[in-house]
């Protein structure tokens, strides 16, 4: 979860970005959020104590989640599940820790509750998991590059929380459906702590089957939603840096030589 350099991300290289060490968020921290969410979209801190206040396995008819993760095996199971979990590189907003990802059997219930689950094996949860984690880890990548576009405001963006939306097409997925691209198997809503300011981002995930198999079988759309002139501007500016980068022009606004994105690994880290 380092910084990113001139390399790594052409924008870096512009005006918009801070340079040398990373600024100190300019709202103090008792006045920034501190709301706190848990994996449903659900607020956990004081703000809604009515979160805390139900039973376990009890589901909340708001979001069809359970209020509390269930690490039992469900009815049916044939073999045990891990309940490890890993600790991301995420940040998570309101706290000091970062977020912690579901244990293969968390994912394996959550399947089974959304009637998904009728070609999953037990055996296969591992590498689910796997993959579900390497996947928001690049996610969280590629918000950072955009919010270095406001590295000089805040150095040190975090997840407040976010949605899963499977049925809902983003305005991006829609037109490129009726053009005949490819339509995303899942999209997600993430919103941002941008030092006090949240900041929602859309993300289409897409699979291509002739690549099955390979890292390259998964593909992701990352950019803030056009819900703020800002958002809208920072999209023209990440369009133009990145264009620019793309056949190795210099920074047009810096002159700075910019280099093409080169996406980091992405890693976890087990929860010990």
């Amino acid at each position: 979860m380092g910084g990113s350099n001139s390399k790594d991300n052409p924008a870096a290289d512009c005006p918009v970005v801070g340079q040398g060490e990373a600024s100190s968020c300019p709202i103090p921290e008792d006045q920034r959020s501190i709301a706190v969410y848990n994996v449903y979209n659900q607020r956990i801190d004081s703000g809604n104590a009515a979160s805390t206040s139900n039973p376990l396995g009890d589901v909340d008819p708001r979001n069809n989640m359970p209020r509390e993760a269930n690490q039992q095996p469900c009815a049916g199971q044939r073999q045990l599940i891990s309940t490890s979990r890993l600790v991301s590189n995420i940040p998570k907003g309101g706290t000091q820790g970062t977020w912690v990802y579901p244990s293969p059997q968390m994912f394996y219930n959550s399947l089974k509750r959304k009637g998904k689950g009728s070609d999953v094996e037990e055996a296969d949860m591992e590498a689910v998991v796997h993959a579900h984690n390497t996947m928001n880890e690049l996610t969280w990548r590629r918000v950072l590059e955009w919010e270095a576009l406001h590295h000089d405001t805040c150095g040190h963006p975090k997840l407040l929380r976010f949605m899963g939306k499977p049925h809902d097409l983003s305005p991006m997925a829609r037109l490129m459906g009726w053009i005949g691209g490819p339509m995303p198997f899942d999209r997600h809503d993430w919103f941002v702590d941008r030092c006090g300011e949240e900041v929602r981002y859309v993300i289409d995930f897409y699979f291509d089957d002739d690549k099955a198999g390979s890292p390259e079988a998964f593909t992701l759309r990352v950019r803030p939603a056009v819900d703020t002139p800002t958002a809208a501007l920072d999209r023209v500016k990440m369009n133009i840096y990145t264009t620019f980068a793309k056949y190795g022009l210099p920074c047009p606004i810096t002159g700075h030589a910019s280099g093409q994105f080169k996406q980091p690994n992405a890693e976890v880290r087990t929860n010990s």
